[in-house]
């Protein structure tokens, strides 16, 4: 694939900003559209092109990456009246990098197909902090010739790009990851409270728990967040109970065990509920706290 292809960008949110100046920075030509117009002003002032529609996005673009919420705006931005589909011309490349279903990306795949579309799945790894730096992980699925081309679209994006299959399995990958540190969050927490419970010092278990066999990278991160109790808002509860929706509606599918990630779901619930959806949901440490009746209020 040549240096200089046009881009086309949907999705400007918490994530798709900063990924979308990355693409502007490398010298991509250039065009964007958000649903909340607003947020294109930042793109246009570093030079790219504002468009009305998605579908005026694809007839100008030779790839479009598309950064949208859930199920609902994929379906929309890619087969709406006015999406991707409509405008796209036989030979576009379309890479859809959300966290969705695996049905609705599917359902991409099979439009895009009968319009001559290329669809590569690339949802990714990693947080606002990553999109900034261009250094996220891509889990890739599709044809893999595509995957192999679109190798230069994804470097100002990503660190590593995984390939893992023709179909939908960058999608399941994605979700196992999420489920995995939902998992640990409630692990941690209810870890946290059982030894807070028995007199152990909070601050001092934090640091052993970082530092021992049980340790994970994402533990590590978040131990002086759980110190201060800090949960500014960097995955928020609402986003994770999206994707827990989709990852127990995808173990329904396919028969898969889901017992863990069923409470874990009914623990984010809980916090909703309490009117904590747009916060970290790493407070579901401070949950375990409240329902161990060691602390009330936060």
């Amino acid at each position: 694939m040549a240096g200089k292809e046009k881009i086309g960008w949907i999705g400007l949110g918490k994530m798709g900003a900063p990924m979308a100046k990355n693409m502007i920075k490398a010298g991509f030509p250039f065009t964007v559209w958000n649903r909340t117009r607003e947020k294109t002003k930042e793109l246009a002032e570093l030079g790219a092109t504002v468009a009305e529609t998605p579908q005026r996005v694809a007839s100008d673009s030779d790839v479009v990456i598309s950064m949208i919420l859930n199920d609902k705006a994929l379906d929309a931005v890619s087969m709406g009246p006015d999406g991707i589909l409509k405008g796209a011309r036989p030979g576009l490349i379309y890479i859809d990098m959300s966290t969705v279903s695996a049905v609705a990306s599917a359902r991409v795949a099979d439009a895009a197909e009968k319009k001559g579309i290329s669809y590569l799945r690339a949802p990714v790894i990693g947080g606002v902090v990553h999109a900034e730096s261009g250094s996220l992980g891509v889990l890739a699925s599709g044809p893999r010739e595509l995957f192999d081309r679109c190798g230069p679209i994804l470097a100002p994006l990503s660190k590593t790009s995984h390939y893992l299959g023709p179909r939908e399995e960058g999608r399941i990958m994605k979700l196992v990851l999420n489920m995995q540190v939902g998992i640990i969050a409630a692990m941690t927490g209810e870890a946290l409270t059982f030894g807070e419970a028995g007199g152990v010092q909070w601050n001092q278990m934090i640091d052993i728990m970082a530092n021992s066999i049980v340790s994970t990278p994402m533990i590590q991160f978040k131990a002086q967040y759980l110190k201060e109790r800090n949960f500014i808002p960097a995955f928020t509860v609402n986003q994770m109970i999206k994707d827990f929706d989709l990852v127990l509606d995808t173990g329904k599918a396919t028969n898969a065990p889901m017992p863990i990630a069923t409470i874990v779901r009914q623990l984010l619930g809980i916090m909703k509920a309490q009117g904590k959806g747009d916060i970290d949901f790493w407070q579901m440490v401070t949950l375990l706290e409240q329902l161990g009746g060691l602390k009330t209020t936060y």
